[in-house]
Order: C-alpha cells, then sequence, then structure tokens
C-alpha cells in the first residue's frame, strides 16, 4: 500500500532537473530553518519567497491564503483627502437616523434592520465621500449596488442631504399611502433613487459582474464609450454562501474587469449565527477570489492593532490571529479583557508576554472596536487601490462589527439580525458615543427624534459639496430623456403574412429568421443583442455567428476549426451576440444588464435571450422577477416549448409549466403564438410598446415571453379582415369557423362547439374540427389563442373596474360573445395556463393539458398519452354536447373505442 504520508509527485518530477545539487541546497536549506528556527519561521520564508516570485513574474502557483492581516500596511496607507472629523460627524448622523426610523417602524410592526448598516456605515460613507461617481456628470455614473440590509442608512444619508424628509422616513415600509418608502432597494418602487434590487441574495453579485461585463461590451463595440464607469457591488461575507454568488467569478477575472470592484462586508455573522463558526470566512474567500484570478485587499484591523502588530516580533500572534475560528472572534467581541487575555493571549508563551505590555483597555479597544472596516483611512486605501489595480477585478474583505455602535445589547450578537429597536436608554448611550446634540428633552413620549444638523450646516453643505464634485447624488435612477427608436421596416414583419406554402417551418426558426431580418435595420439592427446560452446551433442561429460576430474582448486569437464553411465560429471584440455557455443565470444576467441599458446609460437596447423553455423560467425564475423589479424591457423567447413537442429528451426537457410561472410575474406578458405571422405581430407591437411610441395608460417597462416550437408545420398566411392583429396582441382571436375552414358539416343546424388553441396545439385542434365534421356532423370553429395571461389580466382589470362603478366587459367576453356552442380550450401545458380564463367565459367551459411530468417517446404517443390529440380533443368535445344534450351520449363511447382511447 501507499503511504499517505509520503511526499506525492508534482507536475515538477515530470520536468528535467538541470542541477540536482542545486536543488538539494535549497531544499537542505528550508531543512535547517526548520530544525533551528521552527516551522513556523520555515513557512513565513517560503511565503515571502513566493510572493517576491510572483511579484516578479515568475511562474508558479498562486499563494491561495495570506496571513490573516491588512493587505495595505499602515505605513502605505495614503492619506484621506478630506475632512475625516465632518466625515465621522456625517456618519454619526447616518447611524442615529437609520436606527431611529427602523425603531419608530417597529411600533407598526413592519420591521427592518438596524445591525447591517451598523456595521457597515464607513464602507457606505466613504465611496460616497471619495468615490462613487454620480450621474449628472459626463458619462453614465458608476453602478452602486448596495446591500439590501443596509437600505436603512442609505435612507438617512438621503435624508441629511435632502433628498427625503421626515414624513418619508416615517413611511418606511409603509408603501401604500404613497409617500413611503421600499424596505429594501427596489427600482420599481422607487425608481429616482435604485437602481439594481438586491435583496435576493446573490443575484447582486452575479448581476453586477454582468453588468460591468454589459459595459464593457457597449464600449468595445462602439454603442457608446462607459469606460469611465465603475460597478461597485457591497455583499454581505453570508451572501457568499448563495451559488450565484461566486457563480461568475472566473468570467470577470478572464474578461479583466477591473471597473469592477466587490466590498465584502465581513462581520461574521449571517441571519442565526456566525458564517463560519469553527472556521474563517474572510480566508475562506481569499482562497476562492485569488483562486479565480481577482486581485485581494484584506481590510481587517484598525490602527488600534498597530502596537500589537509592533511587538510581535516572533509572529505569535500573526499565526494566533489565523487560527482562532470565526465564532470566538464574535465571543472576544462580548467578553472582558480577563477572558481575552486568558483565551486568546494565554494559549501561547509569547502571546503572553505580549498581553502583559498592553492595558485592560488597549485589549478592549483592539477586540471590541477596533476593525478595518470601521475606520475611513482603511477603507479609502482600500478603495483607491482597487481603482489603482488593473487587469483584473478586487475583491475588498472588510472586517466589521455586525451592530457596531448600537450598544452591547446589540454588538456581535447572534440575534441582531432581528432586533429592530433600540430602547431610549439604548438610544441616550448611543447619542453620547456618537457625540451627536441631541438633548433628552427631545425624545417626546418615549419616541427617538431623529436628528438633523439643519439644511445649511457645515456638515450637509460638506456632503453635497463632495457630492457635486463626484458628479451628483448617489444613489441615483437617472432615466435619460431618449427619442424612441423608429420602428424597423414594415417589410422586416409584413413577410411572415403570406405564410410558408408547401415548406414546413417551426415558430423557432419563424422567430430567428425575423431576428436576422430585423438585425440588418439600418436605424435599430445594432441595438439588439443576441443573447444564448451554448445552443445556437439547437436553435438555428449559427448562421448569425459569422454575420453578428460572438462578442469577446479579446476578438479571436486562434482559426477557428470550421473557418473554411460558411457559417464558422467567428468571434470579436465588436461581436454583437453573447454566447454564454452553460449559464442559464448569467445568459439572464446579461439580460438584465441589457434590458435596463435605457436607465443606465441611456442608449436603449433590444436584448432576446432564447433558450430551451424548460431551463429559464424554472431554473432562473428569481431573476425574471429581478428583471420586472429592475423595470427591464426585452424579449424572453422559450425555444422548444411544450410538453410533447420536444420528442425523446424526456421528463427534464419536457416543458409543461413555464406560460404558469411567467404568469406570476407582473412585468411578464406571456404569450403562446401558434403561427409565423403571430410571432411577427407579437414583436412588432413589443417593440412599439417598449422602444417606440407607448400608447396611453401602457407600460413600457414590461419585457415579453414568447413560446416557440422545433416541430416544422406548414405556416398559413395571416387571415383577412379587421381586429386581427388586435386580437393577436389582447390575446385570441378566431382563426376559421368550420364554414370557412370548407368542412363539410352534413346536418344544417349541426351541434356547434368553440375549439381555443394555442401554440403547436392548434395544430392538433384543426384536425379535430376536420374530425369533427366529418364523423361525427358537429361544426367547430378554432380560436387562436395566444395568451391566455394576458386575457386573464384584462378581465381582472375589468374586474377592478366594476368595482370602482365603471362599465367595462373583459376582452375574452367580447371576443366570445355570440359564439355558439361550449368552450373546449387546448394547449401543449397543463390545464391550468388555459384555466386562467375559465371564470370569464359565459359559454360552458372544459379544458385539455398535459399535466403531470413528461416522458419521452415519439410526439404523436405522448399527445395520445396526454390526451390531447386530435382524436382526444374529439372525444372531450362530444362529451361537452353530450351533457348539453345536443349529440347522443353513446356517441362518446362510440368515439373513445374507434380511436382506441
Amino acid at each position: 500500500m501507499t503511504d499517505p504520508n509520503a511526499i506525492q509527485p508534482s507536475a515538477l518530477d515530470q520536468l528535467p532537473d538541470r542541477d540536482p545539487e542545486e536543488t538539494a541546497e535549497w531544499q537542505a536549506s528550508l531543512d535547517a530553518v526548520a530544525k533551528a528556527a521552527g516551522p513556523h519561521r520555515a513557512a513565513y520564508l517560503m511565503r515571502r519567497t513566493l510572493e517576491r516570485a510572483e511579484g516578479n513574474g515568475i511562474a508558479l502557483p498562486k499563494l491561495l491564503e495570506t496571513d490573516y492581516v491588512n493587505t495595505i500596511p499602515t505605513a502605505a496607507e495614503p492619506a484621506v483627502p478630506g475632512d475625516e472629523a465632518m466625515e465621522a460627524r456625517i456618519t454619526a448622523w447616518n447611524r442615529w437616523n437609520a436606527a431611529a426610523m427602523v425603531t419608530r417602524g417597529s411600533k407598526h410592526g413592519v420591521g427592518g434592520h438596524i445591525a447591517t448598516f451598523a456595521s457597515a456605515a464607513w464602507l457606505y460613507e466613504t465611496g460616497f465621500n471619495h468615490f462613487f461617481q454620480g450621474k449628472e456628470a459626463d458619462g453614465s455614473g458608476d453602478q452602486l449596488y448596495i446591500q439590501g440590509h443596509a437600505s436603512p442608512g442609505i435612507y438617512a444619508r438621503a435624508f441629511l442631504d435632502g433628498r427625503l424628509n421626515k414624513s418619508h422616513l416615517d413611511n418606511f415600509r409603509q408603501e401604500a399611502g404613497g409617500n413611503g418608502l421600499p424596505s429594501y432597494p427596489h427600482p420599481r418602487r422607487l425608481p429616482w433613487l435604485w437602481e439594481f434590487p438586491t435583496v435576493s441574495m446573490g443575484l447582486g453579485p452575479l448581476s453586477a459582474i454582468y453588468q460591468a461585463r454589459f459595459n464593457r461590451y457597449l464600449t468595445n463595440r462602439g454603442i457608446k464609450d462607459v469606460s469611465a464607469s465603475h460597478v461597485w457591488a457591497f455583499l454581505g461575507d453570508g451572501e457568499m454562501d448563495e451559488p450565484e454568488s461566486t457563480a461568475a467569478l472566473a468570467l470577470a477575472s478572464r474578461e479583466g474587469l477591473d471597473n469592477l470592484t466587490f466590498v465584502i462586508n465581513c462581520n461574521l455573522q449571517r441571519l442565526d449565527g456566525p458564517v463560519r463558526a469553527n472556521f474563517k470566512i474572510v480566508q475562506e474567500l481569499e482562497a476562492q477570489f485569488r483562486g479565480a484570478g481577482w486581485n485581494v485587499i484584506k481590510t481587517l484591523w484598525g490602527s488600534a492593532w498597530d502596537e500589537l502588530f509592533a511587538l510581535d516580533t516572533t509572529g505569535a500572534l500573526v499565526r494566533r490571529l489565523r487560527e482562532v475560528p470565526d465564532a470566538q472572534v464574535q465571543t472576544y467581541q462580548t467578553r472582558d479583557a480577563a477572558y481575552i487575555r486568558q483565551d486568546f493571549f494565554g494559549k501561547d508563551p509569547a502571546l503572553a508576554e505580549m498581553a502583559k505590555l498592553l492595558s485592560d483597555d488597549k485589549i478592549l479597544e483592539c477586540f471590541h472596536l477596533s476593525r478595518g472596516g470601521h475606520e475611513a483611512r482603511k477603507v479609502y486605501a482600500a478603495y483607491k487601490a482597487a481603482l489603482d489595480f488593473k487587469g483584473a477585478p478586487t475583491v475588498i474583505l472588510a472586517q466589521t462589527v455586525k451592530g457596531h455602535t448600537l450598544g452591547e445589547g446589540f454588538a456581535s450578537k447572534n440575534a441582531n439580525h432581528q432586533m429592530k429597536k433600540l430602547t431610549v436608554d439604548e438610544f441616550k448611550t448611543m447619542r453620547d458615543l456618537l457625540e451627536l446634540p441631541i438633548k433628552d428633552s427631545d425624545f417626546v413620549d418615549g419616541v427617538v427624534p431623529y436628528g438633523h444638523p439643519g439644511a445649511d450646516s457645515p456638515e450637509v453643505r460638506y456632503l453635497q459639496e463632495r457630492r457635486a464634485a463626484l458628479g451628483g447624488p448617489a444613489p441615483a435612477r437617472r432615466v435619460h430623456p431618449v427619442a424612441p427608436l423608429p420602428a424597423p421596416a414594415e417589410k422586416a414583419f409584413a413577410s411572415f403574412d403570406k405564410g410558408s406554402g408547401s415548406q414546413n417551418v417551426a415558430t423557432t426558426m419563424a422567430f430567428v429568421r425575423l431576428v436576422k431580418d430585423l438585425v440588418r435595420d439600418k436605424e435599430t439592427g445594432k441595438r439588439w443583442v443576441p443573447i444564448v446560452p451554448d445552443e445556437a446551433r439547437t436553435f438555428g442561429m449559427e448562421s448569425l455567428f459569422p454575420s453578428l460576430g460572438i462578442y469577446s474582448p479579446k476578438g479571436q486569437t486562434y482559426e477557428p476549426v470550421d473557418r473554411d464553411q460558411l457559417m464558422y465560429y467567428k468571434e470579436a471584440k465588436n461581436g454583437q451576440i453573447l454566447n454564454e455557455g452553460i449559464t442559464e443565470a448569467g445568459s439572464m444576467a446579461d439580460f438584465i444588464a441589457a434590458s435596463t441599458s435605457y436607465a443606465t446609460h441611456g442608449e436603449a437596447m433590444i436584448p432576446f435571450y432564447i433558450f430551451y423553455s424548460m431551463f429559464g423560467w424554472q431554473r432562473t425564475a428569481d431573476q425574471m422577477w429581478q428583471l420586472g423589479d429592475q423595470l427591464g424591457r426585452g424579449f424572453l423567447v422559450g425555444a422548444t416549448a411544450g410538453r410533447t413537442t420536444l420528442t425523446g429528451e424526456g421528463l427534464q426537457h419536457a416543458d409543461g409549466h413555464s406560460p404558469v410561472i411567467a404568469a406570476t410575474n407582473p412585468a411578464a406578458l406571456t404569450y403562446d403564438p401558434a403561427f409565423a405571422y403571430e410571432v411577427a405581430t407579437i414583436v412588432k407591437d413589443g417593440l412599439r410598446r417598449m422602444y417606440g411610441e407607448a400608447a396611453p395608460g401602457e407600460d413600457p417597462n414590461v419585457f415579453y415571453y414568447l413560446t416557440v416550437y422545433n416541430e416544422p408545420l406548414p405556416q398559413p398566411a395571416k387571415p383577412s379582415g379587421l381586429g386581427i392583429d388586435e386580437g393577436i396582441v389582447k390575446g385570441l382571436y378566431r382563426f376559421n369557423t368550420a364554414e370557412s375552414a370548407g368542412v363539410d358539416v352534413a346536418a344544417a343546424n349541426a351541434p356547434r362547439i368553440q375549439l381555443l388553441a394555442s401554440g403547436t396545439a392548434i395544430h392538433w385542434a384543426l384536425a379535430a374540427q376536420k374530425l369533427l365534421a366529418e364523423e361525427w356532423g358537429v361544426a367547430a370553429d378554432v380560436w387562436s389563442a395566444t395568451s391566455w395571461t394576458e386575457l386573464r389580466r384584462d378581465a381582472m382589470e375589468a374586474d377592478a373596474a366594476l368595482l370602482r362603478g365603471e362599465e367595462r366587459v373583459p376582452y375574452v367576453r367580447q371576443a366570445l360573445q355570440g359564439a355558439e356552442g361550449p368552450v373546449l380550450a387546448v394547449s401543449d401545458y397543463m390545464r391550468q395556463v388555459p384555466d386562467q380564463i375559465a371564470q370569464w367565459v359565459e359559454q360552458d367551459y372544459s379544458s385539455l393539458g398535459a399535466d403531470g411530468f413528461g416522458l419521452s417517446d415519439t410526439r404523436t404517443a405522448a399527445r395520445r398519452h396526454f390526451g390531447v390529440d386530435a382524436e382526444s380533443i374529439v372525444v372531450a368535445a362530444l362529451a361537452q354536447l353530450a351533457k348539453r344534450g345536443e349529440v347522443q351520449a353513446t356517441s362518446v363511447k362510440e368515439a373513445r373505442e374507434r380511436y382506441g382511447l
């Protein structure tokens, strides 16, 4: 057996040793140091040697962890170019008002978070005073992803600079009256302040990376030079547990996104307790980010620690800091000096001697208060170093104390995330600590007062002057006045009206063909952003590769293997396609950045993201909600749609429910078009609404979800007549009648039924229409239900109007008014999809759908299995008519037997 303790072979064993004697001397030197000075000294020398090698560009594996000390030593810290005392007073006011706002709101039971901002106050204040570029200067300014639980502190600062008043603060988390503040960063609720929704944790860091990447995309494509914009993402150490938080770290370093900085507030606590109780989260994150190629800056200890490090002549202090687990560091925060002397210093003789030189006050200052994230000078040094670093993104790991300055009842307590208020006595203690001029008499009836130094005070003037120098208020969302995009040439849409003749065309192919025409438009073509998660060939989009190019900041540094083919794989620095690889989450983050460019950069872009419909909403619905909250615009396209249409792939690929999930998103307009001309009509109207001239009452801040299919079928010509386009957009129109379809109904007064179908199901309905007429003497009219969801929303709005005393009839009822017989609805989705409209249909209503899990088989077999094929529709139609006494009850049994159901 192999000895597990034996030295394992490495890559170096595969390299020839040109001087074995020299190698042996180096190894002997290391052995001698370890023997004479101990393993700690040997390890120290090795780390310093590796650091020197890395600094000289010598190709060696990187050190993934450094000592548990500040990356920037005190002697190397630049001076803060401002009035630190003034900034301390501003921060004190913000701390006070954030805590006051949440405490006052707690009387109404609305909750709020105090401890997070208390730990991060200096991380924000330093940025606001010295780094964050506003949107009123040239360019787009910086993009700020604010940690959601810190929002009270951001509101407090906006109150200080005059953008909010006491009434706003009193309505924190009370929005129904129209003058309130949303709990977290919600652009849809407070669109002049918040740019990015960040409280669905993990999505903020992912979106920040793709926002920084999209900024480069805009610049490299020549749309707008946004190279001066910097993306700042403020995150929690607990938030980094979310897989999305670190999913795109390699992308950021691979593309050299030095326009991006993560600031991770390492207060060592998550909602219920320590982030890494038995380990060290800072060291873990450092290794993770370094391994991914990021520049890492650790800002851990405040200036009070300088004396301790100066006394550490043996390295014992650094070793002890590296080995103490985070939960114990949290415990030190709450214990007295005697406990710290015994438990921290008493573990090592050298440290015990050091402790004799330290007063109790000094020990408590270091272990209770002094953290790098609580000192402006430390934070400023880290931010400046981040901006100065080129070639890679930077992460700043800033250690703080959760609940800092809120008193002993809050600081580092496991429960502080759920603690919503301070007592009056605790506020008075906080006031004294922060040295704020608030009198005891200001506490009227036990209500904590808001504090403000005055609109013309030195603090407010300083704050406003600093923001003016940096380009205006922050955070802020600005939608720059831009002219509506001109409508593309009508020819691109009209070409679908005549149908495909005898050629079979899937609606997926129809959409791709439409996009090919639209990206060639001289006015708007360059604004399309095609996004695909490594499935372009599946969707027939490979023809776009050579014409549009795949975006790569490095261009194409190789000769593609298919260069001699017409549709070769072409990457380009100004490429238009974002081909993301196998990442639905990354593709959605791309889509969000592109879809909100009209606000972020004043440049309207038209993204479409095409994906397996099963792997869109099911996998990334949280990001779709983020998209709606951020007021994004564009087209999501669920290709290979339906539960029975993607043959052979099985239940994991068989989408029978994406329209159900999409229906839960108020910003999503969900369509299930059956024909190519419907696809073109919907896209045309979407471009008008989102990017052109929206009609009165129409919200342009929506996005479209279209399901398209991979089943090649003849595409009919667009029916003539008034109201077809309106019906397509609103969700329902009559495609044909039994008479116009040319089917022969024997009886003059034949029983009649209305067949409503969406997507590919309309072809089964048309086949059923023929069977019903020829074999059962039943006349069926066929309707195309392009959007069950839009029909439902219109009906709900009509119901709400009636409650207001307004007369309004739902569109679905108007469309079906006078239609004879019962209604039978069918789709390639679960019955819940067509059943959305059931309560507003006056006729007898029933439905068919593909409920349950999918399965691998032919389309024909799958449709028979789920009972949605033409023959199943016939039996269901006869059953409805038999219930009404319009056909013989025996017909239903006869049909089942005839069709083998």
